[in-house]
């Protein structure tokens, strides 16, 4: 075969398979490489949705939209923008939590960048080995896969997750998948079942701590950066040890984005603002239980109280009071042991509560405060039972609680029980899609609390003007915008816009985020009309 003609037909971003018209196919080389017949790009969509639709399980949807992408990149995404409902829980969560489990089983090939801690030294080489060299990389998306979804340490399984937000990424906010760089970042894992397993692909050693992983990490942004000095770094599944240092030792020096600590932050956030209209509340007298003080939680935590803050004019300390972390040893409070920094921010005094209080009772400790959000963020099944979403009933008359952990199978409740525990009194958003629920002749529509709605907006916002780092105003900005885009009039309505208005959301969050970077002067690139720069930016996936 010609090697030109074998370059073209396998790379996914130039492939049209049987379009390429009779004209491209002499001036290429490949006319003896296709079949006769002409395709549009119309009829291989169609063919596309239809093979999907007959494919039996969730997970086999998932792999052939997959095969579909590594081999027709630009189909894929047309698909996707036309199906854009039915395609986001096969091809991101929850089905990709199944590939994530079944990596060893149905790898094919290399879809990311792989490094690993035992060769430092690689790591330019890998990295220029997937992008090419002088590739002009806006976005790099990184996982080390302690702390996926809610599944927990799946080593270098993980890489799963990075297609799935690839997909996402471009979904929704139009980035050309050609600037955009997925890197497995392998520091071996914890998990045994994957280190006795002799299917298992990445290093065959526990996970690397301290000194040599923080140098590792610290290594490989100084490469990324040196190669792509304008990508925005978004760090991925990270684990409770590291997620937060990451982002912290990162977070004011170069623009980066952790999605689990900042992007499901902000869309708790913005969900808990669209709420508090709908429910007239004030953050004056709000409170908020955080079921689940890991890296998810306590990144709400924090999003919240920048929220109260700028949203209601409280002080940091007040809002910070106002946060109750709930984690495996129950409520946190400040005489516990070996207490995160961040469950260290919100740690209450004992003497604060009531005497006698059972702090490991959820359902207590809830009849004890009186909050108006509860989030679940822990991965326990069930927990939101009842007597828990009952008594958030008792002390709030439109109470906000929000059953965010994913797969569906990890859920603290579904919203159908939560809405009849509460006699349809609550506010609920899922981290997973529900199914409406009708509860005294309305039909309430769930939100979904998807970071979708949010990462893809704050990115592309930070990087259509250069932005310098992705600061809390710009958050927040995302956030407002967010809950702007919710109807707050309508019984029923859900107090997150619906997921298939990505791309409309995430235009709107990203419009936002420029605007509030340019107004605080963190724009390396100003841009004089937010619109038009957003437009200029946009890929399609139209031949």
């Amino acid at each position: 075969m010609n090697e030109s003609g074998r370059a073209i037909l396998s790379d996914p971003l130039t492939n049209k398979g049987c379009a390429f018209t009779r004209e491209e196919c002499l001036d290429l080389g490949i006319d003896g490489l296709l079949p006769a017949a002409l395709e549009t790009q119309d009829q291989q969509e169609a063919q596309v949705w239809e093979r999907f639709l007959a494919q039996p399980t969730d997970l086999a949807r998932r792999m052939y939209l997959m095969d579909v992408c590594h081999t027709n990149t630009r189909l894929f995404y047309l698909s996707m923008e036309r199906h854009l409902s039915e395609y986001m829980p096969v091809v991101y969560a929850p089905t990709v939590a199944q590939s994530i489990e079944g990596y060893c089983d149905h790898y094919s090939g290399s879809s990311v960048a792989y490094v690993d801690v035992e060769h430092p030294e690689g790591i330019r080489r890998a990295l220029t080995q997937f992008a090419g060299v002088g590739a002009d990389i806006r976005l790099v998306v990184a996982t080390d896969g302690e702390g996926i979804l809610g599944i927990g340490d799946w080593g270098v399984n993980g890489a799963e997750i990075l297609t799935g937000k690839l997909a996402v990424y471009t979904a929704a906010a139009h980035i050309d998948p050609a600037q955009i760089l997925p890197v497995m970042i392998d520091c071996g894992t914890n998990r045994q079942q994957l280190l006795d397993d002799p299917r298992y692909l990445g290093l065959r050693e526990h996970r690397v701590r301290g000194e040599r992983y923080d140098a590792f990490i610290d290594a490989f942004v100084t490469t990324a950066l040196d190669l792509y000095p304008k990508a925005l770094l978004h760090w991925e599944d990270f684990g409770r040890p590291c997620a937060a240092p990451i982002l912290e030792r990162y977070r004011d020096r170069v623009l980066t984005l952790n999605d689990d600590i900042q992007g499901t932050g902000v869309t708790v956030l913005g969900a808990l603002e669209a709420s508090r209209r709908v429910a007239g509340a004030s953050y004056d007298d709000m409170r908020v239980v955080i079921f689940g003080a890991g890296t998810a939680g306590i990144g709400i935590a924090d999003q919240i109280v920048d929220g109260m803050v700028s949203f209601g004019g409280l002080s940091k300390e007040d809002a910070s009071s106002r946060i109750y972390a709930f984690d495996r040893q129950g409520l946190v409070t400040s005489d516990l042991d070996d207490l995160t920094e961040g469950q260290g921010r919100y740690a209450h005094d004992r003497s604060e509560l009531p005497a006698g209080l059972d702090l490991t009772s959820l359902a207590d400790v809830i009849l004890a405060v009186r909050p108006f959000g509860l989030v679940g963020t822990s991965t326990v099944h069930g927990s939101f039972d009842e007597q828990v979403c009952k008594a958030m009933a008792q002390g709030c008359d439109r109470p906000f609680i929000a059953p965010i952990s994913n797969p569906t199978k990890l859920a603290e409740a579904a919203a159908a029980d939560v809405l009849a525990w509460t006699e349809g009194r609550a506010l609920v958003v899922t981290g997973t899609p529900s199914d409406p629920v009708e509860v005294a002749g309305i039909t309430h529509r769930i939100g979904q609390g998807n970071n979708a709605l949010m990462y893809p907006g704050i990115c592309l916002g930070a990087m259509v003007i250069c932005a310098k780092v992705v600061s809390r105003s710009m958050l927040l900005a995302g956030a407002r915008a967010l809950a702007d885009l919710v109807d707050v009039e309508t019984p029923g309505a859900p107090v997150l816009p619906p997921m298939a208005e990505l791309p409309r959301i995430t235009r709107r969050v990203a419009e936002a985020v420029a605007t509030t970077a340019m107004d605080e002067g963190l724009a390396r690139v100003p841009a004089d009309d937010v619109d038009a720069a957003l437009d200029a930016a946009a890929w399609s996936p139209l031949y």
